[in-house]
């Protein structure tokens, strides 16, 4: 139906737009309208509900920034310590809302951006972990999917079916080079997945004709800058040793059409954003700003920026900028990533402060793993590890008015946020989700989040043997696939888990694992062939 909204004056014009939306909903739900005239009973029954339902249409659902930061470690900002980074923008938006200490993601970016997206557990996907980074054979894995198929919808799309105009930049990673032969394929597969060189392009052509169900466009989103099936931006001759690295232009990012001001990649992304957002003030919005910085290759911003940093103190509690020599020049290089990346989020807040959005905005930041590249002596391990440091990253809430200002010590994972974002947006949402919404949190402390359990499975290997892990209270007990062995740690007093107390607390152990076993068992999770566990 088509309404000239000139005559209809702004307000109407306004019920009438929800309404043919509404409708639009019920079409895609195949809700059967018998005939135009139900249809328009319907429209004028749905325009009444709207106009005194709310009067204030549009402020009843909360626009949604979701800053998602590439392999940003635990301690690589201020507000979790950091002495040697400087993140003042960031540690602003903690300081004001809601820091969650042990908010954790999976070891490397596919299973954690799956995760993110669908609101399933990495069994219900086939997601383990990046495929070419997998090791062993189809004994020791069952080897990670790379494309994410249609039949998992992604958070993005109930909210563009209740208005929401969603943008998505930076890194997507949800789909494969070869999304048809890799999906044809019978699963499980016999071998790991590969992908071309980063200077090949011969997979852009098909993508971009026969692939947008697997891309942002086709799962709810008006746009796409710059997401690819890669999980770095070096999308050139040479990769991580090319020229710019992807992060200086010109951007090889058949994904982002170049602006005649394109200088650095932090920089082109936040500039859509913040276009986006200008554009769709009267709308509720998703930015899903998906940042591939400070994924590698290692970049130093500017020259001035790197001397500041090297001329810096290092800190000798976390290890950052301690380096000598090269790794003295990567650490401030690195640092000069994070200070963009500050700048960057600094410039989204702003936008919002200045445009009256900032209290009818929910901004969510955190990472998709462990560092790769910073230092953390506090925490064991880094990405691709299951110890904490590959899988606790730093994570702030802030919605002004709504989220109380403090830190919580109740364990959230990014399976949590797709229920979250249901919650805010007033959807009810009847698939699948293997978290929980965690708005309870905004201004409490809820028994149900604080005593769950946290599950991770990782059915293939890559910095280690495949394993599945729970996590209760301040217990985390690890058991790999292949034997059996297990793990205990006591994260409040061990956060370096430097102590196994599997023999010597043999009774949290077995009571653990039993629920682990039965968690697996219940939700028929897959064992690598390999496994001596059944």
């Amino acid at each position: 139906m088509n309404f000239n909204k000139t005559l209809c004056g702004p307000f109407i014009a306004q019920c009438v737009s929800e309404g043919c939306r509404i409708l639009g909903t019920i079409s895609r739900l195949r809700i059967r309208v018998i005939s135009n005239v139900c249809q328009g009973c319907l429209l004028v029954a749905i325009c009444f509900a709207v106009l005194f339902a709310s009067p204030a249409l549009g402020d009843s659902k909360p626009n949604i920034v979701f800053i998602l930061v590439d392999d940003l470690g635990n301690a690589d900002v201020g507000f979790n310590g950091s002495t040697y980074y400087e993140t003042p923008n960031i540690d602003a938006l903690a300081k004001g809302g809601l820091v969650i200490e042990n908010a954790y993601m999976y070891p490397t970016c596919s299973p954690s951006r799956t995760a993110l997206a669908t609101g399933k557990q990495s069994f219900r996907t086939g997601v383990y972990t990046v495929p070419v980074l997998e090791a062993g054979d189809d004994q020791a894995n069952i080897f990670s999917r790379w494309t994410v198929g249609e039949e998992h919808i992604m958070y993005s799309q109930p909210l563009a079916d209740v208005g929401y105009k969603s943008i998505h930049l930076g890194k997507w990673h949800l789909v494969g080079p070869y999304p048809k032969e890799e999906l044809a394929m019978e699963y499980p597969l016999k071998k790991k997945l590969k992908q071309p060189d980063p200077w090949d392009f011969s997979w852009v052509p098909y993508h971009k004709e026969h692939c947008q169900k697997y891309y942002p466009e086709g799962r709810g989103y008006l746009k796409n800058v710059g997401g690819t099936y890669r999980g770095d931006p070096a999308l050139e001759i040479g990769g991580y040793k090319g020229k710019t690295g992807g992060y200086f232009a010109p951007f090889s990012n058949p994904f982002i059409e170049p602006k005649p001001d394109d200088e650095w990649l932090t920089d082109r992304l936040t500039d859509d954003a913040i276009e986006f957002m200008d554009e769709h003030q009267e709308d509720p919005f998703l930015i899903n700003m998906h940042y591939y910085t400070v994924h590698r290759p290692i970049r130093g911003r500017s020259k001035e920026l790197v001397q500041k940093y090297l001329e810096k103190p290092g800190d000798p509690i976390t290890g950052q900028g301690m380096g000598e020599g090269k790794n003295k020049l990567r650490d401030a290089e690195y640092a000069t990533m994070i200070e963009s990346l500050d700048d960057n989020v600094g410039r989204i807040v702003q936008f919002l402060d200045d445009n009256g959005l900032r209290e009818n905005t929910l901004i969510v930041f955190t990472s998709d793993n462990g560092q790769n590249v910073g230092s953390n002596d506090k925490l064991r391990g880094k990405k691709g590890y299951i110890y904490e440091g590959g899988i606790r990253v730093p994570t702030c809430m802030n919605w002004p008015g709504k989220i109380d200002a403090r830190r919580t010590q109740t364990a959230v994972a990014g399976l949590d946020l797709f229920p979250t974002f249901m919650d805010i947006a007033g959807i009810d949402y009847d698939g699948v989700l293997d978290g929980d919404s965690v708005t309870g949190l905004f201004q409490g402390e809820p028994e149900s989040l604080q005593n769950r359990p946290l599950f991770w499975h990782l059915a293939s290997c890559y910095k280690h043997g495949a394993c599945s892990v729970i996590r209760k209270n301040n217990l985390k007990l690890i058991q790999f696939l292949a034997d059996g062995k297990m793990e205990l740690y006591d994260l409040d007093n061990d956060p370096r888990e430097e102590h196994n107390l599997a023999e010597t607390n043999p009774e949290q152990t077995q009571a653990l694992l039993k629920e682990l076993v039965d968690w697996r068992k219940s939700n028929d999770v897959p064992l690598p062939p390999g496994s001596v566990l059944r």
